[in-house]
């Protein structure tokens, strides 16, 4: 992942609404939820709810499906994992010669 995207995909969940929404189709799992169930848990008017669902979706972090006349939301937990990977990749490399919080000690350990 590049840090334009990584940004992208950060300025994106800085919103309340699309952060809550977006941990609610974490949630739920790989079966994601109706677009209708999403604005019920969050009690977020439908227009509302579209601009942001839309933006996710353009962040790349949520993928959607029609099923019939249904709206299915998911999480898209490939583009969630890159995203954490990339905000801990150089974890505690330190940016001199020593690290301070022994996650990298750890990775080294469970290689």
């Amino acid at each position: 992942m590049d840090t334009e995207q990584a940004a992208r995909q950060l300025a994106e969940l800085g919103n309340s609404h699309r952060l809550r929404a977006f941990r609610l189709l974490v949630k739920a799992g790989e079966e994601g939820l109706a677009v209708g169930e999403i604005q019920e848990h969050l009690d977020i008017p439908g227009s509302t709810l579209s601009h942001h669902i839309s933006r996710l979706v353009w962040a790349g972090l949520v993928e959607q499906s029609r099923e019939g006349r249904t709206l299915r939301c998911r999480a898209n937990f490939p583009a969630m994992h890159a995203l954490i990977g990339f905000l801990a990749d150089e974890c505690c490399t330190g940016v001199t010669a020593t690290a301070t919080c022994g996650v990298a000690a750890a990775k080294t350990a469970a290689s």
